[in-house]
Formats: structure tokens, sequence, C-alpha cells
């Protein structure tokens, strides 16, 4: 069977900006049996997120991320359904997922590397399980759960950075949802800032592109800042960082202005903003939510609760087929993105 896949056709540099033509498709042939232990799945859905531009260079600069090889197979966050299996755990019309789903629009795969997802807990909005009900919800939950220290009814105010992004978007509400009394979302158009306060429950939205971050911070959150969910990390974070209060608390979830620059993870602070952080006693901790997997079933719960009982608002910007993944990936690293960006690949669930 011929089927569709997509390769990494060239690395951007460690100081390039990504852009489609580092991607390309190509056909492949499918064996026509499987083995004890796999299964056939047809690719419904395939995520692209900001920590992949790391997987993009010859080093990721990780030890939990593999880089992608030049001409293999890239691969990420995915979901699909089975069409034939030969595991134990697995049948046919099953939905599953992987962190590590090739992108093709069929694959054979070892059922040892896959979940099953239930759509009842999307109602049925399987993309969902890439997004809000997935990793980036699960970033976001656990991020403010263990290093966010929110107490409820103490006045806290919160501020996201790349707030109308797929965790941004998120932990704005999350924050609410938890206990914050004010939340400030910052990001980089007036369609998104519109977004933030109309629908996602942002008290207020400000446009870095074209306001003074450190005035409107000023005027926005006269109490100064309490937690600060950092989703891009560079000149935004270290205003933000400027005023924050005594003992406040940074979530370090993405540095997205430092990912196309060879710096390591977190990027180290200016000597002046570094003086402010030690002398007000900021935490500032790496997180990786991968640390946290027995969190994982007991979040995934409450997002989904969370998300039926209509208190958190899903967004996602979806692009068609999967000679658009490069392109979706250039859209989503320069903020082409509202929510979380996912490529349908195929959308047809019956068998």
């Amino acid at each position: 069977m011929i089927v569709q896949r997509v390769v990494l056709n060239s690395r951007p540099g460690k100081n390039g900006n990504p852009v489609a033509e580092n991607f390309r498709v190509e056909e492949v042939n499918l064996p026509d049996h499987i083995n004890e232990g796999q299964v056939q799945v047809r690719t419904l859905y395939l995520s692209v997120d900001p920590y992949m531009r790391c997987k993009m260079n010859e080093d990721s600069g990780s030890d939990y991320l593999a880089p992608w090889q030049l001409s293999q197979v890239v691969d990420g966050g995915g979901i699909g359904i089975i069409e034939e299996s030969k595991h134990t755990n697995f049948t046919k019309g099953e939905f599953v997922t992987s962190f590590y789903w090739p992108w093709q629009t069929k694959a054979i795969l070892d059922g040892n590397s896959l979940e099953k997802v239930d759509p009842q807990l999307v109602n049925g909005h399987i993309s969902y399980f890439l997004g809000a009900i997935g990793m980036p919800g699960l970033t976001s939950l656990i991020g403010i759960q263990e290093k966010g220290h929110i107490t409820p009814g103490s006045n806290q105010t919160m501020v996201v950075s790349g707030a109308a992004g797929a965790c941004g978007s998120l932990a704005g509400q999350i924050g609410h949802l938890m206990g914050c009394s004010r939340v400030v979302g910052i990001c980089g158009t007036h369609e998104k800032c519109l977004l933030l306060t109309s629908e996602l429950g942002f008290d207020a939205a400000i446009n870095y592109k074209k306001e003074n971050v450190a005035e409107q911070l000023r005027k926005l959150c006269p109490a100064g800042v309490d937690v600060y969910f950092d989703n891009v990390g560079g000149d935004i974070s270290n205003t933000v960082i400027s005023q924050m209060n005594k003992n406040s608390h940074i979530i370090l979830c993405g540095q997205i202005s430092q990912y196309n620059k060879d710096v390591p993870y977190p990027p180290p602070l200016p000597p002046d903003v570094e003086a402010i952080q030690k002398e007000r006693n900021i935490t500032r901790e790496r997180f990786m939510v991968l640390n946290y997997k027995d969190k994982f079933e007991s979040g995934i719960l409450q997002l989904s609760q969370w998300f039926k009982e209509g208190k958190l608002k899903i967004k996602e910007t979806m692009t068609n087929g999967l000679e658009n993944m490069g392109a979706a990936f250039q859209s989503m690293m320069t903020g082409g993105n509202i929510g979380k960006q996912i490529v349908c690949i195929s959308e047809e669930t019956s068998l």
C-alpha cells in the first residue's frame, strides 16, 4: 500500500528561522501484513508544537528530545484510528494517540507505544486530545499546580505571555479556575487580545507589538505580578519579571522567542533582571511536564470536566492535509495560530 509521509528535508541552522521547505512529502510503501504486537493505524490529526524547533537541530540541546534525522520521517503528537490489530490491547475502530506519531497518512506501529483515548472525554472532538485535553492542557494545569503556588482568595495577579497560544490560552483560564483574582494576557495582535478578554475570561490583554508592555503592566497590574506563566522568554519576560512581587513565581513553560537562537534552556536572564529575581526571591525553576506522569490521568479528567461544564473554552487553528505540515509549523512559530495548531490528515472516522 502506498502512503504519504513527511521527512526532514533540511535543517534551518541553529540560529535560523524554520520554513515550510525544511520539510518534504514523499510516497512510501507500507507492508501488506503486520506482525504480532503491531497495529495499522490511519492518521486523523497531527500536532505541531514549538518544542519541535529544537528537534530540527542536529543537537536538540535536550536529553529528552531526540533530533529528527535528514530524509527520515518526522514525528510528534498524533491521533488516529486502528484499522487492523495484532496487539491484545487494541481492536479495530479504537482511537489511539502517541507522542511519537509518524507524519504519515497511515502507519504500522508497535502497540506498546500507543495509548487509547475515550472520545466521550472530549464530546467527540478527537483533536482536543492533542491540545486542551492532552499535553498542552496537562502542561498548563500541572505547571500552575506545581509551580504557581496559587492560594484562592489571596488576590493574586497572574500574567500569561504567548497568551493566545496552545498553552497560554488554557493557562489564563486555569489560573482563574484555581483562584487567581486577576489574569492579564500578552499576545501579538488586536484580534488575539479581543479573543482573550471577550471569550476566554482574561481581565485584560496587552498587544506587545503595538503597546508599551511595561507601561500597560503598571496600569493593568497595579498590585504587581504574583504568578507569571512564561511561554516566550526574551524581552517580554524581562519586562514582566521586573514588575513581579516579592516571593512570586514564574512557571517556565516555554521560551519560543529564543528557540531560533543557539542558547541553553532555560536561557539565562540578563544580569539586571537576574538581580531583581534574586533580590525579590522570585522562583524560576525549569518545568518538565514529563516528570509528572503520575498526575496525567487525574489531570485529563479535570480538564475534561471543566470543558464539559463550559468552564474551559478550547480554541484551535485547523489546517488540512499532510502536504501542509511544514506550512502549519512555520505559521505556528510566527504566531499565525490562535489556540492549538492542528493539522487534519483524515476526518473519516468510520471504517
